[in-house]
């Protein structure tokens, strides 16, 4: 299974249409969402066209194929709206050898996620930054993810997504179409 990683759309109809297509060129079976799709927060600016309705118009054609999580920014209107599940605070998928804990990360993070066997991946969104790296926590050891942000990248990283398959996590330059770093596990 090839997951698409995406987070932190915050309702930038531009980004949202770059990432989807490059989700269907990419290959991959599902959309992993890892919230702050649809609304921009107090905190920031507008994102390049910022548009929600255009993004529910991209995402729910594909509801059958996005496994979402919670953002900061998620109200149980934005619910009423899509017509895929989004107010769940973590998920868990079974993956291989792997246990992959998704999260926003502003409830869960990579140092209160419930790490239970070495090798777990922790795969969030929330803050913008790219991170593909192995990291310990007592005597286990597990995998930070995160695709930083697709709209509102921070600490001059790129407008990115990842994508998490058979042993690896590879981060993609949305605008470029290029990847620039990747985790093999």
């Amino acid at each position: 299974m090839r997951y698409f990683v995406l987070s932190d759309i915050h309702g930038s109809a531009y980004y949202a249409k770059l990432g989807i297509e490059a989700y269907q060129k990419s290959g991959c079976e599902r959309i992993l969402l890892l919230g702050d799709v649809l609304y921009h927060g107090p905190r920031n600016p507008l994102p390049r066209d910022y548009a929600p309705k255009e993004v529910i118009a991209l995402l729910n054609p594909l509801k059958e194929e996005i496994l979402a999580v919670r953002g900061n920014c998620e109200a149980e209107v934005d619910q009423m709206v899509l017509d895929f599940l989004v107010m769940a605070d973590y998920a868990i998928l079974e993956w291989g050898k792997h246990r992959v804990f998704l999260s926003h990360g502003h409830v869960y993070n990579a140092e209160s996620f419930p790490l239970q066997k070495d090798g777990d991946i922790f795969l969030q969104g929330h803050t913008h930054v790219p991170v593909a790296m192995k990291k310990t926590r007592g005597e286990k050891y597990y995998y930070h993810l995160n695709p930083g942000s697709i709209s509102y990248p921070k600490e001059d990283s790129p407008h990115s997504y990842g994508i998490l398959e058979d042993n690896s996590f590879t981060l993609y330059d949305v605008e470029k179409g290029e990847a620039y770093n990747k985790i093999e596990f």
